[in-house]
């Protein structure tokens, strides 16, 4: 019997996410970004459901070197960088791809003599105002990098876009061509020609300025849609996680009983309720609002009542005959993600990425393999 509540993975989803990812940037390569534990979906797995791809990327540098203590052999870059001298001896010894963004950074580089380099991705600040540094100074941080015994040449260059799940905003535009304008006035003295990454998951379908030579797609990839607006299945992305919990209990309740903590809702006609074990305490969402849909046995209905650390209630007046032990999905493939996010005034990534360790992740098989 499945555990009370257990999200299934669909890891061919993943491969099926990727071809659209190729797509849509047939002359880019790919950059698969598998933070924050493959966004829930679990580091390692997820690396090597995504094996295909031409590099990863990763938020810290114990993720990357969990990467290569697991085996994985191609190019990952840290987008955080590093912030210390041993996490310099760190990414320098398992060989990962640093991200700098500060002039600490370019310090520390500065004073070590070393003969093992490392690729480092130079970021530029282009309007997110988070990571990088300015376009005004850019040129000369690259100068300086330039002449850095431990820094692999030629240097990567890249940009983080902040408003491409806008398509309406033209701030993208704007940090695209300031990138760009500024890229090309240190180039022209080049020799060799940098590498450069630009677009997100957002960017990579809605922005084609964004398209260079390495794209880095995130949510999409686990098939979910960076646009508020839609779904991933409405992008023609195929969810990796669904989240499945069952009925515990099946309660018949009169007019004017309360539900759940703080009694803030009232039965206005009799119901039957049932309960459902999930709650916040294995990743579904606190503040899911009334109404919120749930799938009892594949049919739909409300949220009632308080999300519980344990526990959400539902209204059962489409489905009297449901039962302790039937099956419930919180989120899956007939009951998108996006959708349950809108109902907790929250986004997809919290709640995948949300998922706790009392969850058991489930691969799902395939039965052509067998």
């Amino acid at each position: 019997m499945n555990p009370a509540a257990y999200a299934v993975l669909n890891l061919e989803a993943a491969q099926h996410n990727l071809q659209k990812v190729r797509s849509y940037a047939p002359g880019s390569k790919i950059m698969a970004v598998i933070k924050a534990n493959g966004y829930g979906h679990g580091l390692l797995r997820i690396a090597d459901a995504l094996q295909t791809v031409d590099g990863f990327a990763v938020a810290r540098v114990d993720e990357g070197v969990r990467l290569r203590r697991a085996g994985i052999k191609s190019r990952i870059a840290v987008l955080e960088g590093f912030t210390c001298t041993e996490e310099l001896d760190e990414l320098t010894l398992y060989q990962l791809d640093a991200v700098v963004h500060s002039f600490q950074q370019v310090e520390i580089f500065e004073s070590r003599a070393e003969q093992q380099q490392i690729a480092i991705w130079l970021k530029m600040d282009t309007g997110m105002n988070r990571l990088g540094f300015k376009a005004a100074e850019f040129e000369s941080v690259y100068q300086r990098l330039k002449h850095c015994s431990i820094v692999h040449q030629p240097i990567n260059l890249m940009t983080h876009l902040a408003s491409a799940d806008d398509m309406h905003d033209a701030t993208t535009l704007k940090q695209i061509h300031l990138f760009h304008n500024t890229v090309a006035t240190i180039e022209t003295d080049l020799k060799f020609r940098n590498e450069c990454s630009i677009a997100n998951s957002a960017g990579i379908i809605a922005w084609k300025e964004a398209l260079s030579d390495w794209v880095r797609p995130g949510v999409m990839l686990y098939g979910i849609s960076p646009f508020p607006e839609n779904t991933g299945k409405d992008l023609g992305l195929k969810p990796i996680m669904s989240l499945h919990s069952r009925l515990i209990a099946v309660k018949k309740l009169a007019v004017g009983d309360k539900v759940g903590y703080s009694g803030t809702w009232v039965c206005k006609k009799p119901t039957t309720l049932g309960v459902v074990a999930v709650g916040y305490g294995d990743g579904y969402p606190r503040y899911a609002k009334v109404g919120t849909p749930v799938l009892v046995n594949g049919q739909r209905v409300p949220l009632i009542g308080r999300v519980s650390m344990d526990m959400i209630t539902v209204d059962l007046e489409s489905q009297t005959q449901a039962k302790p032990g039937d099956s419930v999905t919180l989120w899956g493939d007939d009951l998108a993600v996006e959708e349950i996010a809108q109902c907790a005034d929250t986004i997809p990534y919290t709640l995948v990425c949300g998922i706790t360790q009392r969850v058991q992740l489930v691969e799902k098989s395939n039965p052509a393999s067998k």
